[in-house]
């Protein structure tokens, strides 16, 4: 072997380790906010998040980059550690899928058909397909498709680099006597797993043996060791993705950590302990095949699985015991917001990012809604709860905005990058929205000092318009939370009653104040509130707008306005008039 085989190896690396993270990433970008859906449905059942496991792992062709998910969800409270113990059981048999592809690379026939089944076939074929669409798609959808073809077809070359610069090593005693070496289980196993490790990638350190074993050098005694170990260094990524991460999040590494060692030792101790009862087995010392590697990683997978699915309890327990807990675990904001793990994996991000939005704006609404109350009765609890909420809703609006900046500069879909543009528009909305719950409160705060209240009039009609504040605030938040355009289209014609409620309730204060019935310190308070419950109608407009304009690809907010307020707008006449027979004044 010369220096040209080595760079002609190394080459081939580089392809195949790029080809495999393009195909990873495209498949996992199509899949989008499905896996965060088909996550959320998991129960304490194992055997279904086995299943899902399974399948997602087998989608996006990567179980270090689930397990790695696993932990951010977790350390997001997104997710349980009980809930992830079936899919990290089920991601170790989803990743042997891409053993199996990558086994087509050993067929050797003169039959036409088995030969075109032979990645070196076909792949220049999907190559060209990928090219063409990525060249000529219109829509992101069909650009992703192409990614994954050219992405299969640059890790299958890499492959086939890889395979023909290692042959000239069967011809090399030194290099049988070094792969001799592996049959030794605990060097293997210890070869294997720092190979995965410094890879991070369980399947491509697999289809990497697969190309050596092309060479006829690798006995099955020397690739067992080796494929335990490949296993076992599948968790380093788990283990990174833990650092800093909550006490849950760091016992789903130890987890994953546990159930590939557990079943390394007893699945190894079973294949040597039989090999020297019988004497040797028959297949022991001869040379393995692509398929066989393929099979063997199979076998072991669901072997293990099969034998430690059972006891799922106990590891987690021993994953508790092992990472104890350490005094009172952190309450409140820092528990439910996503951590940079899941920027990895942005079709878990953004869907998470909108659940955490939704909790905002709950929490904005429950507070605003609170402060209305005080109006009329002033509780000093009350406004302590309404002041400590309003501070959460701050670290909400700081922690999202961060966190969706940094997402929006990801590979991320154009749909997906206009839903980051609607939560980076909306957090601020009800942010404000919070801050106006603070100005009522401190009208109330206020009045309640000085020991004043409005006239009996004056009441009524505020009455009236608190009614239509109440309402709009519903409307807008139920409309976001379940992205309803119809119910959105609702809060414009709403917002419009609400002004001109506004102004007549300024009228009126003004005829009171010439008439010597209101104070001019009432005065101002009333201003006040008046102000804060416009500029609350304005946040639920242009929450209401955002909404809109997501279905209609379209961030025009003046445009849309004046697309909804327009005078031939019969639907929102007709609204409009609703509303104005709903939220009168009487005299």
């Amino acid at each position: 072997m010369d220096i040209f085989s080595l760079l002609t190896l190394i080459g081939g690396l580089a392809f195949f380790l790029y080809g495999m993270h393009v195909l990873s990433s495209g498949l996992e970008k199509m899949a989008g906010g499905k896996l965060e859906k088909t996550l959320h449905r998991l129960t304490d059942n194992p055997i279904k998040g086995l299943t899902l496991g399974l399948t997602i792992t087998a989608a996006i062709q990567s179980s270090s980059a689930l397990t790695a998910m696993l932990v951010g969800l977790v350390n997001s409270g997104i997710m349980e550690l009980t809930e992830t113990v079936g899919v990290i059981m089920g991601s170790n048999i989803g990743t042997t899928f891409t053993a199996w592809i990558f086994s087509l690379t050993g067929i050797e026939s003169e039959d036409v058909f088995l030969r075109l089944l032979k990645p070196e076939s076909f792949s220049p074929v999907l190559a060209l397909i990928g090219v063409i669409m990525m060249m000529a798609a219109k829509t992101d959808r069909r650009k992703d498709v192409g990614a994954i073809l050219i992405g299969f077809s640059v890790l299958m070359y890499g492959m086939s680099l890889m395979s023909s610069s290692v042959s000239p090593l069967a011809e090399i005693p030194t290099f049988h006597e070094i792969l001799r070496l592996f049959a030794n289980p605990l060097f293997g196993i210890l070869t294997g797993a720092i190979f995965t490790a410094i890879l991070q990638s369980s399947s491509a350190s697999v289809g990497i043996l697969q190309a050596i074993s092309l060479t006829g050098s690798v006995t099955y005694n020397s690739a067992i060791p080796l494929i335990m170990g490949q296993n076992i260094g599948a968790c380093v990524t788990s283990v990174i993705a833990s650092i800093g991460a909550n006490k849950n999040a760091k016992r789903v590494a130890a987890v994953h950590i546990y159930f590939n060692v557990i079943g390394t030792l007893i699945c190894t101790a079973a294949y040597f302990a039989v090999n020297r009862i019988v004497g040797g087995l028959p297949f022991a010392e001869h040379a393995i095949t692509p398929w066989a590697i393929a099979l063997i990683h199979s076998i072991f997978n669901i072997t293990t699985t099969l034998l430690l699915l059972p006891f799922h309890k106990l590891l987690e327990k021993l994953a508790i015991l092992t990472v104890k807990d350490k005094g009172k675990a952190v309450s409140g904001i820092q528990e439910v917001f996503l951590d940079d793990r899941l920027l990895k994996a942005p079709a878990f991000a953004l869907p998470e990012c909108r659940n955490a939005t939704v909790e905002m704006a709950k929490l904005a609404q429950e507070t605003l809604l609170a402060a209305i109350t005080l109006v009329e009765t002033y509780d000093e609890k009350t406004a302590k709860i309404i002041l400590e909420k309003e501070k959460y809703i701050d670290k909400y609006e700081d922690r999202l905005g961060t966190y969706l900046v940094k997402l929006a500069s990801r590979q991320i879909t154009n749909e997906d990058s206009r839903e980051v543009s609607k939560l980076l528009l909306t957090i601020g909305d009800f942010e404000r929205i919070g801050d106006h719950a603070v100005g009522i409160l401190k009208v109330a705060q206020e009045m309640h000092d000085k020991g004043i209240t409005f006239s009996p009039q004056c009441v009524e009609d505020l009455k009236v318009l608190t009614g239509a504040i109440q309402e709009i605030v519903g409307m807008t938040f139920r409309s976001f939370a379940a992205n309803d355009t119809e119910t959105a289209k609702q809060v414009e014609p709403l917002e419009q009653v609400i002004d001109i409620l506004k102004d007549e309730l300024k009228h009126r204060h003004i005829a009171r104040l010439q008439k010597g019935d209101c104070t001019i310190e009432l005065g101002f308070i009333f201003s006040d509130l008046l102000t804060n419950y416009q500029r609350i109608s304005d946040h639920c407009s242009n929450i209401a707008v955002a909404t809109i304009q997501i279905k209609d690809k379209d961030f025009d907010t003046h445009g849309s306005l004046n697309e909804i307020k327009n005078s031939g707008n019969k639907e929102f006449l007709e609204s409009f008039e609703k509303y104005m027979g709903k939220y009168f004044l009487t005299h």
